[in-house]
């Protein structure tokens, strides 16, 4: 007998909970619930991507000055380039929207981007990750120069296809570069004489390759392979020597104050 009534109250215990089981399905449909404690990781955050992934620029490069617009006709009317002159001339910039641009409209097939790995007079010891990673922090500004003139997505896309590649000068060796790659070596002072020459062996027929750097600048003891090369391939057919002034300066009116007062002529 007590096994009979414990069946049968263990048989409307359970018709009570699969009622209230279907009952409360029934109005979790029609009402259902909204959290704002709950986050869906799947929305896509204007304010984030605004952060985090600068908006492509709709324009065409354009010169902020006619030292840049000479700059910008050289580049695209020569094989190898020298921009030289102070911080904030728009050296990198204008180099690096003009191999975004010929990438894109299918001109090249490759950009490659280099510098020599110097620390700018501090060792900043072991960086973690593979080179790509290490390497990473030292083109973080030509990044910043292609997410805005090609887009992140499609940045992001070339240098995992090989169609971007970014790596340190000291890899260039045993290299050629082709008909259809946009070369650019940045910090250029950063390399020695030997360096330099390694680099520029490694020109191929019809490629372009801007070289860039501010000669006062360099990191390195001794002769730097910038001032170098300049002196050796002056008047070189197909090589251009473009020097920006002090008074080609874009970024701000108080950086160029700033190197008038840190570049002042000694007296003698």
């Amino acid at each position: 007998m007590a096994k009979k009534s414990h069946a049968r109250r263990s048989a409307n215990h359970q018709h009570f909970d699969d009622n209230n089981y279907s009952t409360s399905r029934h109005k979790s449909r029609k009402n259902p619930r909204t959290d704002d404690n709950i986050v869906d990781l799947k929305s896509r955050s204007q304010q984030l991507e605004t952060a985090y992934s600068p908006p492509r620029s709709p324009q065409p490069l354009r010169a902020k000055t006619k030292s840049q617009q000479e700059y910008i006709h050289a580049i695209s009317t020569h094989m190898l380039t020298f921009g030289i002159g102070p911080a904030g001339t728009g050296k990198s910039y204008c180099a690096g929207a003009l191999a975004a641009e010929a990438l894109e409209s299918g001109r090249i097939e490759r950009i490659i981007l280099t510098r020599p790995a110097v620390e700018s007079g501090e060792n900043l010891g072991f960086l973690p990750g593979d080179l790509d990673q290490k390497f990473s922090v030292y083109i973080d500004a030509f990044r910043d120069i292609l997410n805005e003139r090609l887009g992140a997505g499609t940045v992001d896309y070339c240098l995992r296809h090989g169609r971007i590649v970014a790596a340190p000068l000291a890899f260039m060796r045993g290299k050629t570069f082709n008909s259809k790659t946009f070369v650019i070596l940045d910090e250029a002072q950063n390399t020695t004489p030997a360096q330099m020459k390694m680099f520029l062996t490694r020109i191929g027929e019809d490629c372009k390759v801007v070289i860039n750097g501010d000669i006062k600048q360099s990191d390195i003891r001794g002769p730097n392979g910038l001032a170098d090369a300049v002196e050796r391939l002056r008047g070189l057919p197909n090589v251009y020597l473009h020097e920006f002034e002090r008074e080609d300066i874009v970024r701000s009116g108080l950086v160029r104050d700033i190197i008038d007062r840190y570049e002042v002529p000694e007296e003698s």
